[in-house]
């Protein structure tokens, strides 16, 4: 059981870390879409990680079509703040991609617009904010699925 989290050009190596350590701790795969506004090396990406990062099922991409191209056929979501629908309004499955944008702009806007009938967003309850950080909705969207999947 798990779920697939897909990073898109993460930027901020604390959270890709904090992300990682979340996909061990729920039997998930973390996807990594380059390019990364960071280094895998980055001491950053490991204190966040701690030392899980080496347990961690980790898979690579050159850039988004190489990520597409070899998922093309799997159940995905699409995670924005420009989606209409929330994201307990869908029905989780295991194994499942949970797509996000990376921190500055999100997703992009042509994939996006390519999949708005499986966008979801997280909603939130105040004007002063455009979004919630990638980490926290990362973990709110995969503790979602997972309770509705045990």
């Amino acid at each position: 059981m798990g779920f697939n989290i897909v990073l898109i050009e993460p930027e901020i190596p604390n959270n890709t870390g904090n992300i990682g350590r979340l996909a061990l701790g729920t039997g998930s795969t973390l996807h990594l879409v380059k390019p990364f506004g960071f280094e895998l090396t980055d001491k950053r990406l490991k204190r966040a990680g701690l030392d899980y990062w080496q347990h961690l099922n980790v898979i690579m991409y050159e850039n988004v079509d190489a990520f597409f191209k070899e998922h093309q056929n799997k159940k995905m979501i699409f995670f924005s703040a420009a989606a209409t629908k929330n994201h307990w309004e869908i029905d989780f499955e295991d194994e499942m991609f949970l797509v996000f944008g990376k921190e500055s702009v999100g997703l992009p806007k042509s994939l996006l617009k390519n999949n708005m009938e499986n966008a979801v967003k997280i909603p939130l309850y105040s004007e002063h904010i455009r979004s919630l950080n990638l980490a926290n909705a990362v973990a709110i969207s995969i503790y979602e699925g997972l309770r509705q999947i045990q």
